[in-house]
């Protein structure tokens, strides 16, 4: 064993033993229990890992050497998302094909992922872009297709008139591109979706079958958008036509004093009236260069136009004007809102604005000087044959009424829509569909009608053609090689250009047929990589029943929290697809991940997000090659709460890996030998082992390390250290920094792998937590000391001391700004 502690020699051998020796690779079959832990595969981008990668994959990589020391088999895979616009655009920027930077991309991360010793099964590595495996996201889709889930339909998107592409709503600011800054307009496109809608009630639902976070499972409820109510019929006055309305709230049926209809609602041109045409159509042309979230923005001043129209409504028959403006969606409940001014904030707006009725239906506030919103409860007036009732009793009478009548019915809507899947990009999977003209007028000719019912038809230049699947048989339908990756100017993607691509024969008739030119969203390939880590060469199925059985659930699966809306929502839908039509068998369940959790982001020193324009990047190699590896993979563990967001502290790197030098130095020094610790010591000893393993489960990576820096002191302070003792740090030790644990272990004499050794256990009684003394202060000054269990946590410990007589006087009225914890010593308080 090495004298000094060596980081460059010392990594590098571990690192090279553990994948000779296939120390992490999963066994499909096995005797043991198995854990699947799983983290989200990172985007090779050019830039190489940053230093918030780490963060997530220690984590779990501590977390999975813990889980096979307790004797489980283990699978934690890895693979890349590599797919997207971000290669796409540095293609267009240099002319370097994007899969040549993406296998450039990739052999960087590879190298930088394996100089920082996670326990990785390699030998499962997944590439979205790889042929073989987005032959089974095209697979996916076409089961999608086969089962009514996907469709195309025309829709109204984010249009960038510069960069020829479409946009999110998130990448429009106030009507500009984001990335180019030039203009953006609504532009009506054929577009593929998949009826995640169809899967919104199981969504909800079987949150109650998983163990996320609260705010986790609120995230995904609050994107759904599950709401009761009804739809309402309303007649257009004069003219043969209908509105419909969707509303949580019928029982202010009475109180509509006008409607609104999204600019984008289809019967906006029919019951537009001639002499305000003009502005209703200027108006429309303006709401067309607005975003979704600039539409909908609360405090924004509420704009609309006069229809010329008037509706009818059904419960008092009284004519009410209806009105075009751009805080109504067509894309929510169905684009036409009933106003009621009196009791919702925006109407009342819009209704002062344009001077429109304001009616009281639910008595408690003075609409006059704004809406009462607060109408849970209360008691109906104005409201005819339903005054007096009460609000709940009323919402269900007046729905009966609606029935009866044929005038409307109760409804479940959502927020959540369909999710456009088409992409008019190059760097993303292929669809997998065709296009035949031939075989939909064969269909006509047989069905002697234009509208063939059961027969999918697309119109292409004003052609129209039957939709063909690609059979199984035909795939990957593989991206082709291009020159040209730019947009083109009439929206279509790059590959429509390619002609030889483009023209293929029918799979069905064999004739000349067109292929599809979008391709798919990179979401399409990162909702179901958990899968495909089970089975990765499996060229028959998607992976095998037998492996799907064994491996499903995965068992803990840890992502940013940004990813815990849409991505989150996107797998478990997919999953449950897959479920449902048995190429997931029953016994896996209804839920891919049966543990999610999420980790905050790492920012910049001085608490600024990191980024290359403000130059406060970190780069991980700079770190691993200063200071190494392990100092870097408990540091992230150390900086702070593991849920939290945490600026970078240079000085924190450097305590860390002194802390490093310390253990080595330890285990070099003439002073360690067998001997017998006092009783306090191995009290100390039991509580550690109990405090790392419990605070490794619930993720406070942080404490885990004071507990460990707490032992370590008291180890340096001992005359003599039992071979059993160092053998027991170096265990709780190693899944935080595996490298030097590796070294200093093999230079106890011992052959294998510490990551082969049983995870050491605590005997309960010496385990047991005696009082200590916790010192208060505030602003660095002593205030109290109180009595406290000696592992206490922090929110524990925050809570007793400003319950302090002592210390209330020095922190009422006051703002904290800081709370610091030393666990078993002192909490500060620090105020301005």
């Amino acid at each position: 064993m090495q004298k000094d502690y060596d980081h460059k020699k010392i990594e590098p051998k571990w690192q090279k033993y553990w994948e000779k020796k296939k120390v992490f690779a999963a066994k499909d079959k096995s005797d043991k229990n198995k854990f699947y832990c799983l983290i989200e595969f990172p985007y090779p981008s050019g830039d190489g890992l940053h230093v918030g990668h780490p963060r997530s994959y220690t984590a779990l990589d501590i977390l999975a050497r813990k889980r096979r020391m307790q004797g489980y088999n283990v699978l934690y895979p890895i693979g890349f998302d590599a797919f997207g616009l971000p290669s796409e655009n540095y293609a267009i920027k240099t002319g370097i094909h994007p899969a040549i930077t993406t296998e450039k991309n990739i052999k960087t991360f590879t190298r930088q992922l394996k100089s920082l010793g996670f326990s990785f099964d390699w030998s499962r590595q997944v590439t979205t872009t790889d042929p073989d495996y987005y032959k089974w996201t095209q697979w996916i889709f076409l089961k999608m297709y086969e089962n009514g889930l996907a469709y195309k339909s025309k829709i109204s998107i984010n249009w960038c008139l510069s960069c020829k592409i479409g946009l999110a709503n998130e990448e429009v600011v106030n009507g500009k591109c984001e990335r180019c800054s030039g203009q953006v307009e609504k532009r009506d496109k054929e577009q593929w979706l998949l009826r995640i809608t169809e899967y919104a009630e199981k969504l909800i639902d079987d949150l109650e079958l998983v163990d996320y976070p609260d705010r986790i499972k609120n995230q995904q409820i609050n994107w759904i958008g599950r709401s009761e109510g009804a739809e309402i019929n309303f007649k257009v006055d004069g003219v043969n036509q209908q509105l419909r309305v969707y509303t949580t709230r019928p029982d202010t049926l009475f109180g509509a004093t006008f409607m609104v209809l999204a600019p984008e609602h289809e019967l906006v041109k029919s019951i537009t009236s001639q002499s305000q045409a003009s502005l209703v159509e200027e108006y429309v042309g303006q709401a067309a260069k607005k975003s979704d979230l600039e539409r909908t923005e609360l405090a924004k001043d509420k704009t609309g136009v006069f229809s010329g129209a008037y509706a009818i409504n059904p419960v008092n028959n009284k004519k009410i004007p209806i009105w075009i403006a751009d805080y109504v969606l067509a894309s929510y409940g169905t684009g036409a809102i009933m106003a009621v001014p009196a009791h919702d904030q925006r109407d009342w707006d819009f209704a002062k604005k344009y001077k429109l009725p304001i009616i009281e239906v639910i008595a408690g506030g003075n609409v006059n000087q704004s809406a009462y919103e607060n109408i849970a409860e209360g008691t109906m007036v104005n409201s005819g044959r339903f005054d007096g009732l009460a609000v709940k009793k009323c919402i269900v009478d007046i729905i009966d009424w609606l029935q009866t009548a044929e005038l409307g019915q109760a409804t479940v809507n959502y927020k959540l829509r369909d999710w456009v899947f088409s992409r008019q990009r190059y760097w993303g999977e292929p669809i997998p569909i065709v296009y035949c003209c031939h075989c939909w007028e064969k269909q006509n000719k047989e069905f002697k009608s234009q509208a063939v019912e059961g027969v999918d038809y697309a119109v292409i230049d004003d052609v129209d053609y039957a939709i063909i699947p690609v059979p199984q048989s035909q795939l990957p339908i593989v991206l082709p090689e291009i020159k040209k990756y730019e947009p083109t100017d009439n929206g279509d993607s790059p590959l429509a250009e390619i002609k030889n691509w483009v023209n293929v024969p029918c799979p069905v008739c064999k004739s000349e047929a067109k292929r599809e030119t979008d391709t798919m969203p990179n979401w399409a390939g990162s909702n179901w990589y958990f899968l495909r880590y089970l089975d990765p060469k499996n060229h028959r199925h998607l992976a095998s029943e037998d492996k799907l059985k064994y491996w499903l659930p995965v068992d803990w699966y840890n992502g940013g929290m940004e990813h815990t809306t849409l991505h989150l929502l996107y797998s478990r839908f997919v999953y449950k697809f897959l479920y449902d039509i048995g190429a997931v068998p029953q016994e896996c369940g209804p839920e891919p991940y049966k543990k999610r959790t999420s980790h905050g982001m790492i920012l910049g020193e001085g608490g600024e997000k990191m980024s290359k324009s403000k130059g406060n990047v970190i780069n991980p190699d700079d770190i691993i090659k200063e200071y190494g590896a392990d100092t870097l993979r408990m540091y992230e563990m150390f900086m702070g709460p593991f849920d939290q967001a945490i600026p970078w502290d240079t000085k924190g790197v450097k305590g860390v890996r002194r802390f490093l030098d310390k253990v080595w130095n330890l285990f070099q020094s003439a002073a360690v030998k067998s001997g017998l610790e006092d009783q306090n010591f191995i009290s100390l000893l039991h509580r550690t082992i109990k405090k790392v393993g419990d605070d490794i489960e619930t993720q406070n990576y942080n404490t885990a390390i004071s507990a460990m820096m707490i032992l370590l002191n008291k180890m340096l302070e001992i005359k003599s250290i039992s071979s059993n003792t160092r053998e027991i740090f170096l265990k709780i030790l190693s899944p935080f920094a595996p490298h030097v644990c590796e070294e200093l272990w093999s230079g106890l004499g011992k052959k294998n792998s510490i990551f082969g050794q049983k995870w050491p256990e605590y005997d309960e009684i010496l385990a047991q937590n005696k009082e200590v003394e916790l010192i208060i202060q505030v602003n660095g000054k002593l205030r109290d000391k109180i009595k406290v269990v000696g592992d206490i946590n922090e929110q524990s410990a925050e809570k007793l001391a400003k319950e302090s007589g002592n210390v209330k006087k020095y922190i009422e009225g006051k703002n904290i700004k800081n709370i610091i914890f030393v666990p078993g010593r002192l909490i500060n308080i620090v105020i301005e």
